[in-house]
């Protein structure tokens, strides 16, 4: 097929929304338990947190600055601190997954 920017365009969206099953199955697993890992812990610290009810003002934009800096300290493919910083990325999904699961189970 000849190369066109529409064939371009169209290869980098399948690569974008179906790239997970044309990758390894170490790297499948390593995202599975990434994503879990990241909701089980913030499921209980979330949990653990609600039922204290201390500190919430000084443990919220903890959290996020967390978050954010793992947003934003995203290396480059080429290097090594990529995979970590890739699993590290996976904790943080899980971990907004939990957080939000939690604030639909409580109404708000």
């Amino acid at each position: 097929m000849q190369q066109t920017k529409f064939s371009r365009i169209n290869d980098q969206f399948n690569k974008l929304l179906f790239g997970f099953l044309s990758s390894s199955w170490k790297s499948k697993s390593i995202n599975i338990i990434s994503v879990l890992t990241g909701y089980f812990l913030f499921a209980n610290f979330v949990t653990k947190f609600i039922s204290e009810g201390r500190n919430e003002l000084i443990m919220v934009p903890i959290i996020i600055l967390i978050i954010e800096i793992i947003i934003r300290i995203r290396p480059s493919t080429s290097s090594g601190f990529f995979n970590l910083w890739s699993i590290l990325d996976k904790v943080r999904i899980g971990a907004t997954y939990a957080v939000i699961l939690e604030a639909f189970k409580l109404g708000s």
